[in-house]
């Protein structure tokens, strides 16, 4: 149990690190164009506190130039961990131009950019540094003027974004003004304000498309009622989204019912304040959010627990705008809440609400339905549940206390108890089969978030088919069988399999899972009634069967 214990809380560890951190291995290659980190917030806007110096202002083609990123001296926080360091054609900044050659290959490596193999380099670990200089090789094909562009990050929500860097030109080529050391900070940034008054499920299918948990609340006067609304304005569409959090709510646009390669739209409480964002997520994945601005109108309230935010985005947008849907069409909603720190997301506290069906973004109006528990997994609890609560419970009590009573009776050639109790062990196996089918088909593999959950239900598959297996082999009554070999095999191994299933070990960590959102505690009550039933029904007629307490005499 420690081990299992301990290599649970490794496994959390590693997980939470790798949200944390992020690309702290320096892999960036998807900040390549717009050189903005995955952080989940704004650039600073203080003047940077750093030195970037090439060793030459011209150059020619062919030649090699060193270029120093470093701390400014007056710097009292001397450190700074990731970098991205870019040559540009200084009369088309979208153009990564020549390549570089590493000098400390312990704390920077190459990236291909654009295609071009070696045209950046980043850090290779989030470790403190003071100074990095890397060779930049001129091409032949170079343009008359390149400038160097650095991004530098001191910590996840203290970065800055393209400063820009020296300018060199090739011999006998005009140098290009200079530009203002720190001047350029790439991301932008949208004003928001604060909402006078709260969202209201008023008008819900009449003028506004709705998605609410629990069905039919209102976030005027329900804390808990999580909410989502739409309504086509012109070529924009407007989203109101409310909800109890501690850090943030999300909702997203899907193709289908499963989470990846979806367009999310987050409202991540920051201290006082909530930030807007719009993400994508390839699959399971932490959200990545989107450096381009495409939302409109910002707003958003904090109140009682709960945060609202509201925003416009148009309907269509330019090609360049990668990972975002067009609002004329239809998808599945997913509704999302959970924690942030520092305004980095971390995984939905609940599984996510998903809409019934595909809703038309811009589409007439309608007050949508949906659930948190998805329909495969709501169908392998029932088959679960009615199999090891009940058909399991009344094939063993029928074998194990009513042989004795119906010594004669016979069905088909074969004795009632016996052929009732094949029927009902028969009807455990088939419904354990299917249900244990399920969740792979709805999950599209293994379930890496279930804990022990999904080992102790292959484990119970297991043995529910080796139950059927040993019953076949068992000889006749009439057969002579070595009295240790009957002991052993088929009636304290048939038998004791049973009991161990009757423990029900894994359904009362089923009915804990995300997906299957069961009301606590009271499911664990009505599971916990069910077992204590059994084990009392099979004391009582324990003591009945060995004559301490008769029963109807």
């Amino acid at each position: 149990q420690v081990l299992m214990n301990m290599r649970i809380a490794l496994l959390l560890l590693s997980v939470c690190s790798e949200t944390v951190f992020c690309f702290s291995h320096g892999k960036v290659e998807v900040a390549c164009g717009d050189m903005t980190p995955q952080h989940d917030s704004d650039p600073s806007t203080k003047h940077p506190p750093f030195n970037i110096i090439a060793d030459k202002s011209q150059f020619s083609p062919g030649d090699e130039i060193k270029v120093t990123l470093s701390m400014a001296s007056s710097e009292g926080k001397h450190y700074f961990k990731g970098f991205l360091i870019e040559a540009r054609n200084a009369g088309d900044l979208n153009e990564i131009v020549g390549s570089f050659k590493l000098i400390s290959p312990d704390i920077s490596q190459l990236l291909k950019c654009d295609n071009k193999e070696g045209s950046a380099v980043s850090h290779t670990s989030d470790s403190h540094k003071t100074e990095v200089q890397v060779i930049w090789v001129a091409p032949s094909d170079s343009p008359s003027s390149v400038q160097f562009l650095v991004t530098v990050a001191r910590g996840y929500k203290e970065f800055w974004v393209k400063i820009p860097g020296p300018v060199v030109s090739q011999n006998g080529a005009a140098p290009p003004p200079q530009t203002t050391f720190g001047g350029s900070i790439g991301a932008q940034t949208t004003t928001s304000t604060i909402l006078s008054h709260s969202f209201t499920s008023e008008g819900c299918g009449g003028r506004k498309s709705c998605l609410r948990d629990p069905e039919g609340c209102d976030p005027q006067n329900d804390t808990t009622c999580h909410f989502l609304s739409f309504s086509a304005l012109g070529s924009n569409v407007m989203f109101e989204l409310s909800g109890p959090a501690e850090g943030y709510v999300s909702f997203a646009l899907s193709q289908d019912k499963w989470m990846g390669n979806d367009d999310v739209y987050l409202c991540i409480r920051d201290t006082d304040r909530v930030d807007i964002k719009a993400a994508y997520v390839s699959g399971r994945t932490h959200p990545i959010i989107s450096s381009q601005n495409i939302l409109k109108g910002i707003a958003w309230r904090l109140s009682d627990g709960v945060i609202q935010c509201s925003f416009r985005r148009d309907i269509h947008l330019p090609p360049e705008n990668l990972n975002r849907f067009d609002l004329d069409q239809m998808y599945y909603l997913f509704m999302a809440h959970g924690r942030a720190e520092d305004g980095r997301t971390h995984r939905h506290d609940h599984q996510p609400i998903i809409s019934t069906y595909r809703a038309a973004i811009t589409g007439p109006p309608e007050d949508l339905t949906g659930s948190r528990s998805p329909l495969l997994i709501k169908y392998h609890g029932a088959f679960m549940l009615i199999a090891w609560t009940s058909t399991v419970s009344a094939g063993v009590i029928m074998a194990r206390y009513f042989k004795p009573d119906w010594p004669e009776r016979n069905i088909l050639g074969q004795k009632v108890w016996f052929q009732l109790h094949r029927m009902l062990m028969t009807i455990t196996v088939l419904l354990t089969l299917v249900g244990f089918v399920l969740p792979f088909m709805y999950r599209g593999g293994w379930s890496k978030r279930a804990g022990i959950h999904p080992y102790l239900g292959c484990v119970v598959m297991a043995l529910a088919v080796i139950q059927p297996v040993m019953a076949l082999f068992r000889p006749a009554p009439d057969f002579r069988v070595p009295e240790i070999l009957a002991v052993c095999v088929f009636k304290h191994c048939h038998n004791q399999a049973v009991c161990f299933h009757d423990l029900v070990v894994t359904i009362f960590l089923g009915i804990h899972q995300q997906a299957l959102s069961l009301p606590a505690p009271w499911s664990t009550g009505v599971l916990a009634f069910l077992v204590v039933w059994f084990v009392l029904a099979d004391l009582v007629l324990e003591v009945h069967r060995r004559g301490f307490l008769p029963i109807g005499q």
